[in-house]
């Protein structure tokens, strides 16, 4: 199984991402890991702290000559806001009096709740794990798993289809969406330059307005074959798993696979795709069969059925305010406005970026499970078995 966790606060000493069950074997591009990383940073409408990290991936276990060696894999990212926090939040006593307190919750945060859940009188503990710089670790996590999945074949990607009130209107090609990865400069990471230009302008005026601004991201998996997931189990669904690991990001309230949301105010008709058969194998699939849309999302009974695997992300906006709502104080329980602190606009292409990690994390995840392997030669051999298999089907 391939496993993976976290540690570290936003303006910790550093996050910490272990991940471990990756065959021996895969090479690792630690160039790649850190333009993941500096995807994740970078849009219209990042925050000042932005300005401040420059995230690069250290490596301090389960990573030999360029491979993993089959251990845990151990990455540590430096936060360079520590030094303006060691004071404020010392590992050992220190000065209480330095103490940066959040001295009132910030609603649609887990200010509130995470204080009174672990008995704090403020919310900087909080605020400190609950805050979307931990997404860092998961892109550093995700990059591993990609690395993975690119040996057999699969590629992950993201890109934005809306912004506020601003919606991509056209499908976008998979050249498109990759594409995006490797430009030098992301602004919402929108495929079509016209919309994007749209979406811009109401992040522009979200910032005007002392407000943030929501959207909608699209991730999807290409190259993935049928059969990973299983219906036999309530918790071995692939759509199931994938709903999860995406929603489990900060400010995901929705996840939609395929065209779910549509599906449901549709007909059958509308929505179920024909199923073709093509006598010889099309270029670039495993298997001979086909569908003339995609309505499933690569889905079907929670198993893969060799379509794009295609998953969005609905984003509530930011809930640190410019302009802050109404909140109570923790010590006197009287009205206030919430506390501020450091915040984005619009973190819509970086969530992208971060739920491309999620996904890459629990396809590989399945694809480990289904063809295992201590290396990635025998992982590598036995995925290869099954492609054939289901070619020749």
């Amino acid at each position: 199984m391939i496993r993976f966790s976290t540690a570290g606060e936003s303006h910790g000493e550093a996050l910490i991402a272990v991940v471990s069950g990756l065959p021996a074997g895969v090479a690792v591009d630690l160039e790649f890991v850190n333009h993941e990383l500096w995807r994740r940073q970078q849009g219209y409408g990042r925050g000042g702290r932005m300005k401040i990290e420059t995230d690069q991936a250290h490596v301090l276990s389960g990573m030999r000559h360029g491979k993993t060696i089959g251990s845990p894999i151990a990455i540590e990212l430096i936060n360079r806001d520590w030094k303006n926090w060691q004071e404020k939040l010392p590992v050992e006593t220190g000065d209480p009096a330095k103490h940066r307190a959040v001295t009132s919750p910030r609603p649609g945060h887990a200010d509130l709740a995470g204080a009174l859940k672990f008995n704090f009188p403020d919310a900087r503990y909080v605020l400190e794990r609950a805050s979307a710089r931990e997404s860092a670790a998961r892109v550093a996590a995700g990059a591993f798993a990609k690395l993975l999945l690119r040996s057999l074949g699969i590629a992950v990607a993201s890109h934005v289809i809306r912004v506020g009130r601003v919606e991509l209107e056209r499908d976008a090609a998979w050249e498109e969406i990759t594409a995006l990865a490797g430009k030098e400069e992301v602004v919402l990471a929108c495929v079509d330059g016209e919309t994007e230009a749209r979406m811009k302008a109401e992040v522009e005026a979200a910032t005007k307005a002392g407000d943030t601004v929501n959207g909608v991201f699209e991730v999807l998996a290409h190259g993935v074959p049928a059969g990973l997931g299983s219906y036999a189990n309530w918790d071995e669904r692939l759509d199931g798993q994938l709903a999860w690991a995406v929603m489990s990001l900060q400010a995901v309230k929705a996840v939609e696979i395929g065209r779910g949301v549509a599906a449901a105010a549709s007909f059958g008709s509308r929505v179920h795709d024909p199923i073709h058969y093509a006598a010889a194998n099309p270029p670039g699939r495993p298997t001979r069969f086909t569908r003339p849309h995609n309505n499933a999302g690569g889905i079907e009974g929670g198993v893969s059925n060799g379509e794009d695997v295609v998953v969005r992300g609905y984003l509530k906006p930011i809930s640190t305010l410019r302009q802050p709502l109404e909140s109570v104080r923790f010590d006197t329980r009287e009205p206030t406005s919430a506390s501020y602190e450091r915040s984005d606009i619009c973190v819509v292409p970086a969530a992208g970026v971060a739920a491309e990690a999620m996904v890459a994390l629990v396809l590989a995840n399945l694809a480990h499970e289904k063809f295992g392997g201590d290396s990635l030669a025998e992982l590598k051999r036995n995925f290869d078995g099954y492609i054939e298999q289901i070619r020749s089907y």
